[in-house]
């Protein structure tokens, strides 16, 4: 399986959205991690050391922006991958595209409402990248 040993990270505050792509990342072999705000990320990421980290954009609290910064300062290697539900090009978050991830150096971003399929493939895309 493609995720074989690896794990990933999932910080995001909707329980149902944790639930149904930790049951799609596991079954395509990965081992998966959850965190309900970014403060709760930022502790199991120093903890586990995720290969991957998915992370929410909008939480309570620490939001998904801040708890990367966080990260960011301990460890300048983490692979990190924005989740947002903004997928208006006006939107609020409309920051939240290819270059903003590019430029704070996530590796990229992906609209909650894509096919939890497309989002598991993304995910093998990008580990299968850590392993060149």
């Amino acid at each position: 399986m493609e995720g074989d040993n690896k794990v990933v990270l999932l910080a995001d505050d909707e329980a149902d959205f944790r639930e149904i792509f930790s049951i799609k990342l596991k079954k395509a072999g990965y081992t998966i991690i959850e965190a309900s705000d970014g403060a709760e990320a930022v502790e199991k990421a120093k903890e586990h050391h995720p290969d991957l980290i998915l992370m929410d954009v909008k939480m309570p609290g620490t939001d998904g922006i801040q708890a990367f910064f966080k990260l960011r300062e301990a460890n300048q290697n983490i692979k990190v991958i924005f989740l947002t539900n903004f997928a208006e090009p006006r939107s609020e978050a409309a920051a939240i595209d290819d270059k903003f991830a590019a430029e704070i150096g996530a590796v990229d971003y992906i609209k909650k409402t894509e096919d939890a399929d497309d989002v598991v493939a993304k995910v093998n895309e990008i580990i299968a990248q850590q392993k060149r």
